[in-house]
């Protein structure tokens, strides 16, 4: 079959052929769609994909869609789905993207991120959390391992997750964005320890993640020794691409509960606040064919910039529209259904009620990059404006004050 539309749409009919959606386990159909290289079709063959290209991949989720067959959840899974898997495929070895590929798009292992760390949040790169060689004085590590110290926070998900991508320092001698190498963590490893943070919302959905004497073999390290800023970046820019431009359908997403809340209660319905929905309406859907343009250009290369405004207009539209929805209810928008310390399984932003969404949105303008971080990228990468001053780039790490 060929790898155009049609060959894809053909393929895709003889598995749910062979794999009736009504009749076969969801578990087992999503193995058979993974060996058939319709997972996600621009990865390699054997990877879950055909080396197609990636715009196809909406032929094949049209057919799966219209078949009624069963599909991953990404809100308990995007982490590995837009940060992890990207990352492996493009720096990982063989054996890392054969071993971890498969279990990460089946949902069979939930991934998280231990990147951020107190003190070292939006300046990433001036994170502490320390990785030994074997061969360093005084490592206690054994041959082919590193020894890993430190701490990371607002981790989301490290309650549920079997690996995680891991930044760390592996030679303070030098300036602190080169002196970074990047692992695969396994969050069940001896001295791994997890505590919940509880939020704003109530729940514990971050956490933060004490690392002590965490042994990683060589073998799970992803790229060069000292690159680990370069598959960084990698990462962040496919999280914030995942987070500011995933899928939405019409008045989907946050504008749709306003826009029903609109419909169902007449009674408080204002001049001022319809012409707030309009612009907010407009704004919303001026984002949703945005991001499928975005999608579109990520068809042909690696994302960019481009990630960060996404993200930044979905952090500000959220915020907005979540402020009018409870103006709207006006007091059933204060009632807050549930304070109970719970450690959900999905992030689901537009979930619960009203107040949950306002609460909840709060935190779009820091997760995944802060808003202030996103606009210094959006004028140094997209504007071509000056960067600002830094005198802490070529100091090395140790010389730092922090």
């Amino acid at each position: 079959m060929t790898l155009d539309a049609a060959g894809l749409r053909a393929r895709t009919r003889t598995l749910l052929a062979g794999h009736p959606p009504a009749t076969t386990a969801p578990a087992d159909f999503l193995r058979a769609r993974f060996d058939a290289g319709l997972a996600w079709v621009h990865y390699p063959a054997g990877l879950g994909g055909l080396e197609a290209p990636r715009a196809l991949q909406a032929v094949v989720d049209a057919e799966l869609a219209a078949a009624h067959a069963p599909d991953n959840d990404p809100r308990r899974i995007g982490i590995g789905l837009g940060m992890a898997a990207p990352t492996i495929l493009r720096y990982g070895t063989p054996e890392q993207r054969e071993r971890f590929l498969r279990p990460l798009w089946l949902g069979e292992e939930v991934w998280c991120q231990l990147f951020s760390e107190p003190g070292a949040g939006s300046d990433l790169a001036a994170l502490a959390t320390r990785a030994v060689r074997a061969d360093a004085p005084g490592s206690t590590a054994g041959a082919g391992e590193w020894t890993v110290n430190g701490q990371k926070v607002w981790t989301s998900s490290a309650h549920l997750a079997r690996w995680a991508i891991l930044l760390a320092r592996t030679d303070p001698e030098l300036p602190k964005h080169q002196g970074l190498t990047y692992f695969l963590c396994d969050m069940t490893a001896p001295g791994v320890e997890v505590r919940p943070l509880r939020q704003l919302t109530g729940e514990a959905e971050f956490n933060e993640v004490f690392l002590t004497d965490v042994r990683i073999p060589d073998s799970h390290r992803l790229g060069a020794v000292g690159e680990g800023w370069q598959v960084a970046r990698t990462t962040l820019m496919n999280e914030r691409v995942s987070i500011g431009g995933a899928r939405v359908a019409r008045e989907g997403g946050m504008i749709g509960q306003v826009a029903a809340a609109w419909r169902d209660r007449p009674e408080l319905r204002t001049h001022g606040l319809h012409q707030r929905l309009l612009a907010l309406w407009t704004e919303a859907e001026v984002a949703r064919v945005t991001g499928e343009r975005l999608r579109q250009t990520l068809a042909a290369g690696q994302p960019g910039p481009e990630g960060s405004a996404m993200k930044l207009t979905f952090a500000r539209l959220n915020q907005e529209i979540s402020g009018l929805e409870v103006e709207l209810l006006g007091e059933d928008g204060l009632l807050y259904s549930d304070w109970t310390l719970r450690r959900p399984d999905l992030v689901d932003f537009t979930g619960r009620d009203a107040g949950y969404r306002y609460l909840r949105a709060k935190g779009n303008s820091i997760e995944g990059g802060t808003s202030e971080i996103l606009l210094n990228i959006i004028a140094e990468r997209v504007l071509g404006l000056p960067p600002e001053p830094r005198d802490d780039k070529d100091v090395p790490w140790k010389d730092l004050t922090r």
